[in-house]
């Protein structure tokens, strides 16, 4: 395992799902952790997200392992409350060298019926809210001369997805802002990498849209969602990634193990990016 030892991390959705496991997979590999959720829901997410409970619990699993923490409630959305939780962080613990830019959601809708706020909102959570969480880390790790960024992107970043433009248009921006940010922090000696998942076991797409699609039509099951995700890898035996999976190689784009790498997008995925597909809706005449 890499060795974090007297760095600190910087997870944004740290709650729950994903977020989590990277905060807890950070902390095992020795970083302190500033940890930040939204913790309450918002209009267009279609499905509960992350609670106070769900953060606090987090936190006291990082304490678990014998590493500091600061939980915050912090919209990634908000410029001046991700400064102020960067300014705690600093005066508590000296210093910030890891960001993990996780925060996110998903939904489903076809574009052309998509609302201006359902548009807008994935867009400002999973993009601006990636980009403003760069911005906001940049100059502590500028005049640290080091740092290491990670942004959450998806196979949705390089691949389309019938009924969820909003999400793929933000998740391809992700990986446009990652290679940016490679380019302008290169010089600072500042990392900036993107990883990919593929469909993975959170609460993000357990809900009935998610089972519908997975099922292919309207009454999709909790049994649809875990037997139709095997036929998204290309892996024996993957079917929902864990979210540890992931977090495997967050810690390692974090750690200095990766030191030379950066401007890199690293699909996690079962082999998914690799598989043929199919048109699953097929018009035979027109």
């Amino acid at each position: 395992m890499p060795d974090l030892t007297g760095q600190v991390a910087f997870v944004t959705g740290a709650a729950r799902g994903q977020g989590r496991s990277h905060a807890l997979a950070l902390a095992a590999a020795g970083a302190d952790i500033i940890a930040i959720d939204l913790c309450r829901d918002v209009d267009t997410a279609p499905y509960p997200l992350a609670t106070r409970a769900d953060l606090d619990a987090t936190a006291k699993e990082i304490e678990g392992l014998g590493r500091r923490v600061i939980a915050a409630e912090c919209d990634v959305r908000d410029g001046g409350g991700l400064d102020d939780v960067v300014r705690r962080g600093v005066a508590e613990f000296g210093r910030i060298d890891i960001l993990i830019a996780n925060a996110g959601i998903w939904a489903l809708g076809r574009l052309w019926e998509l609302t201006d706020e359902q548009w807008q909102e994935m867009l400002d959570i999973n993009l601006t809210g990636a980009w403003r969480s760069v911005k906001a880390v940049v100059p502590t790790m500028i005049e640290q001369k080091r740092g290491s960024i990670v942004l959450t992107s998806s196979v949705n970043g390089f691949e389309a997805g019938a009924g969820m433009t909003h999400y793929v248009a933000a998740k391809h921006g992700v990986l446009g802002l990652m290679r940016n940010a490679a380019i302008e922090l290169g010089p600072y000696n500042i990392r900036c990498n993107a990883v990919c998942p593929g469909i993975v076991d959170t609460k993000m797409n357990d809900w009935q849209g998610a089972y519908d699609m997975m099922a292919g039509g309207p009454g999709g099951t909790p049994q649809d969602r875990r037997d139709n995700a095997y036929g998204w890898s290309a892996i024996a035996g993957r079917g929902l990634l864990a979210p540890s999976s992931i977090s495997g190689s967050v810690v390692f784009l974090a750690s200095d193990d990766a030191r030379d790498i950066t401007g890199v997008a690293l699909p996690v995925d079962g082999g998914h990016a690799v598989l043929p597909g199919s048109n699953p809706n097929p018009v035979r005449e027109v």
